[in-house]
């Protein structure tokens, strides 16, 4: 039997375009001569719906697609795809998250999802209602699998013996002899997450003594990335096949001879995290409808990172960047900035905000009776650059992305309705030596980012002589301490911890209303992050 396993990429909500992808990957299944295909969780709907869930009407187009997509299967192959279904059941939550077990001319068999994630980003025990694993066995052509959904295999206690769950129903399931297990997953991506995707795998090929197939879903919706790299393991936990990670893939293994249509080479983990925050900035461009995106230059490492990122999403037509020089600005600053547009083929514009800034200065020391330097100047400066960016997106529709990173908003390093102002923030989950990283990564090969932007101290240039660590601790020092405090919630130990938590605790107001932050870390600023702005803890 020759099974494929199809990686792709759909739109939440885009039902008919979903359907088409899923035939079109279908046809290519047939044409390879395969017995089945697989896609992943919610194929057809997108995931994750969220509240969207509340419109029955969108459930019910869903419907009607689904119906179209089996009377348009071709004959002979049998097609299983991820979709919301609804709950017969008054009493219940109204819907399954469901696997469609489809031949042309059969009776679709649904198959629902048991365990349901509620942490981090995830709700879906707010709609979707728990099934039952236990009778998800099926058979196609003489042989037999067994059927999950994603979370269904997550429950397996790790090396410490701790599960996010009290008991692990995979566990107590029935043994039955099967040729291979199936699990449609729509799995997050961040950083070293494949090491537990394969550890669960395996306690599940284990458990079943059968080859597991894993296929993931691919792309991005709003701030979560789904990195696809779906792979078949054997019984003992090798991997037979994998698909390309980050971009729709097709691959196809036969079952009985283990024999595999392509293998795809491994990346390294910074190209890896590359990926993510390209796919993660072009499909949520793609999806929202944004064809050009922009971004203020400062001749620093945050920008220069963001805009190299922007022109492998969208391409160097599509990107501007734009210069906003002020009153403490280096002449090197806006030198970089010209020279890093240059590098990248990109749009390049300087507006001085130095005029905007007097006249503003003038205008409160009348009104309010401003005296004297302080944060208010910092702030004003910043603010006029938000709002020179906000009027290019106002008067061309490009998108304007946030070049703040996670140690910077961790620590409140960052000024609301100033550089804190766009529509998607592609380093808000990236500490500042992985944004350094990602620099080094991009000049690898020739200069792409000007060495100067990466070696020269960081610095918002607000006031005279400024730079970063004179209001931070050191930014090594303070990276350990975010990984910490807000992706491990550990106890402060370190100075730097010390200095971080209360900071941290009294800048949530900043962070909720920062713009989307790709996730690239298991706990980022955003969905998944539920602090209280009000609180005395």
């Amino acid at each position: 039997m020759r099974i494929a396993l199809a990686q792709i990429n759909p739109t939440l909500a885009a039902f008919e375009s979903n359907k088409e992808k899923i035939l079109e990957y279908v046809r290519q299944a047939q044409t390879k001569k395969c017995d089945m295909v697989v896609f992943p969780e919610c194929s057809l709907f997108g995931y994750h719906p969220f509240d969207l869930l509340e419109r029955e009407q969108i459930v019910k187009k869903q419907e009607a697609e689904m119906r179209d997509l089996i009377k348009k299967l071709p004959k002979g192959i049998a097609v299983i795809f991820g979709m919301i279904s609804r709950n017969p059941d008054k009493k219940g939550r109204p819907y399954f998250n469901s696997a469609v077990f489809a031949v042309k001319g059969q009776k679709p068999r649904f198959f629902h999802k048991q365990l349901l994630p509620t942490g981090d980003v995830f709700d879906e025990a707010r709609f979707i209602e728990p099934g039952d694993f236990s009778k998800n066995y099926f058979s196609w052509k003489g042989k037999k699998f067994f059927l999950t959904i994603c979370e269904d295999i997550w429950a397996w206690p790790d090396a410490k013996g701790k599960s996010p769950y009290k008991v692990n129903p995979l566990a107590k399931v029935k043994k039955q002899k099967v040729d291979m297990v199936v699990n449609l997953s729509a799995s997050p991506y961040f950083v070293d997450k494949m090491k537990q995707r394969e550890y669960v795998t395996r306690k599940t090929a284990e458990y079943f003594n059968a080859p597991i197939l894993y296929a993931n879903m691919v792309g991005a919706q709003d701030e979560i990335i789904f990195d696809g790299a779906s792979f078949i393991m054997d019984k003992k936990g090798k991997k037979l096949m994998t698909c390309q990670a980050f971009e729709e893939d097709l691959n196809v293994i036969d079952l009985d001879t283990k024999e595999v249509w392509s293998k795809n080479a491994k990346v390294t983990a910074i190209e890896e995290l590359r990926r993510a925050l390209v796919l993660g900035i072009r499909d949520f461009c793609a999806k929202t409808g944004m064809k050009k995106v922009h971004l203020g230059s400062s001749g620093g490492i945050d920008s220069a990172v963001v805009a190299a990122l922007a022109v492998d999403a969208m391409g160097p037509a599509n990107v501007t960047t734009i210069a906003l020089p002020g009153p403490y600005n280096a002449s090197m600053s806006l030198s970089l900035a010209e020279e890093l547009a240059k590098n990248l083929s990109v749009d390049f514009k300087v507006v001085e905000i130095a005029p905007m800034y007097e006249q503003a200065l003038s205008s409160l020391e009348e009104g309010i009776g401003l005296k004297g330097f302080s944060v208010v100047n910092e702030n004003l400066q910043a603010r006029l650059r938000g709002l020179t960016l906000m009027a290019f997106s106002n008067q061309t529709g490009s998108m304007l992305l946030t070049t703040g990173n996670k140690s910077e908003y961790a620590s409140g390093y960052s000024t609301l309705y100033g550089d804190m102002c766009g529509g998607l923030a592609p380093l808000g989950d990236l500490t500042k030596q992985q944004v350094y990283a990602l620099a080094k990564h991009y000049n690898k090969e020739g200069e792409i980012i000007p060495d100067v932007i990466i070696t020269r101290p960081p610095s918002a240039e607000l006031r005279p002589n400024q730079k970063d660590q004179d209001s931070l601790p050191p930014y090594d020092e303070l990276d350990k301490s975010v990984v910490s405090l807000v992706e491990q919630a550990k106890d402060a130990k370190t100075s730097s911890d010390k200095w971080l938590l209360p900071v941290l605790m009294r800048t949530e107001f900043k962070r909720w209303q920062a713009p989307p932050i790709l996730k690239v870390s298991p706990h980022a600023f955003g969905r998944g992050r539920r602090y209280p702005i009000a609180h005395k803890a």
